[in-house]
């Protein structure tokens, strides 16, 4: 298999005329590069194409401020339908997307959708975010640095200048091709896609921890009225049957939600819902697990005590104004 590793530059409408701004389209790509790994992560090939503006045919001043090209340029280049088929072609059979961050991939497939090509796959794509294994190998697993940033922690060589499709590709590859083999196995869903049929849904278990994708629901009750996205079965037994809840599922912000059970084999374990829109104004549940220490899960317990006396709380002044009433 060989690694995919590309980055795109857009264009969009102007700061003084956003009510020219397409719905389906609010970027435009108009530059792709890429860098082609063997299995071994050894760069064996390159691609680097403009792609011609049909839909904002004027360069927004930051755009062209940030990657140095002006519309001249861009009109050198070829449809974006063309650029694509050659790409692809170029990208051959076997090989997984590669990006800096999540960004590139959605606006990719969104490019795409405007002009009715072919989807990627049917379905949440996997890819991996090089952004996010950099954090995983040398930081905390939730800082994101900038590529430049990057590659000054690592200290290789910057030797073309930043802020192009092609050479954010080229950091990029040469920040995938040193890190550790073992972190490279912690690869990332685009969800552009969502899971058409509950046949299709992603199950899928990491070293540290699992994850499940939703097919949509047409809203937040449906979802979380859903026996699949509330359970909380162990993933490391394998079991069909929920682990009893030391503390029942809880919210803040009717967005995430939380829940701890416990398992006689591996001990307490923290599952996490997160709800996220879809474009047809439906839901989709984003869902991870991971087993905890006692003193994470005291101190998820003490939140949920906190929230649910200020619950009480509410409730018994509502009740007595009522009352008075």
């Amino acid at each position: 298999m060989n690694y995919i590793i590309f980055d795109l530059e857009w264009n969009q409408s102007q700061p003084n005329d956003l009510e020219s701004t397409v719905k389906d389209l609010p970027f435009e790509i108009i530059d792709i590069g890429a860098i082609k790994l063997n299995s071994d992560r050894y760069m064996i090939d390159e691609f680097d194409q403009l792609v011609k503006p049909q839909v904002y045919t004027r360069l927004h001043y930051i755009t062209s401020k940030i990657i140095h090209l002006h519309m001249r340029d861009l009109m050198k280049g070829n449809p974006f339908p063309q650029v694509m088929k050659e790409f692809f072609e170029w990208c051959g059979d076997d090989f997984i997307f590669c990006t800096w961050g999540t960004s590139d991939l959605v606006e990719l497939q969104r490019n795409m959708r405007y002009y009715f090509m072919t989807p990627i796959c049917d379905g949440p794509l996997r890819y991996l975010d090089v952004q996010k294994l950099f954090s995983i190998a040398y930081e905390d697993h939730k800082n994101r640095r900038s590529l430049e940033s990057a590659i000054d922690f690592l200290k290789l060589p910057k030797d073309i200048p930043f802020h192009r499709a092609f050479s954010d590709a080229y950091y990029t590859a040469k920040i995938l091709s040193v890190l550790p083999e073992g972190v490279i196995e912690n690869y990332s869903y685009d969800t552009f896609i969502l899971p058409r049929k509950r046949s299709d849904e992603v199950h899928v278990q990491f070293e540290s921890y699992y994850k499940y994708i939703s097919v949509e629901f047409n809203d937040r009750r449906e979802a979380l009225a859903d026996r699949e996205v509330m359970s909380t079965r162990c993933y490391l037994c394998g079991g069909e049957r929920n682990l009893k809840r030391k503390i029942k599922w809880f919210t803040s912000n009717s967005r995430h939600y939380y829940a701890v059970s416990y398992c006689q084999t591996h001990g307490y374990m923290k599952s996490k819902v997160r709800l996220k829109k879809t474009t047809d104004e439906g839901v989709y549940v984003v869902k991870t697990a991971k087993f905890i220490d006692e003193k994470t899960y005291m101190e998820i317990r003490k939140k949920w005590t906190e929230l649910r006396d200020k619950a009480r709380l509410k409730e018994r002044e509502r009740y007595l104004s009522r009352v008075k009433k």
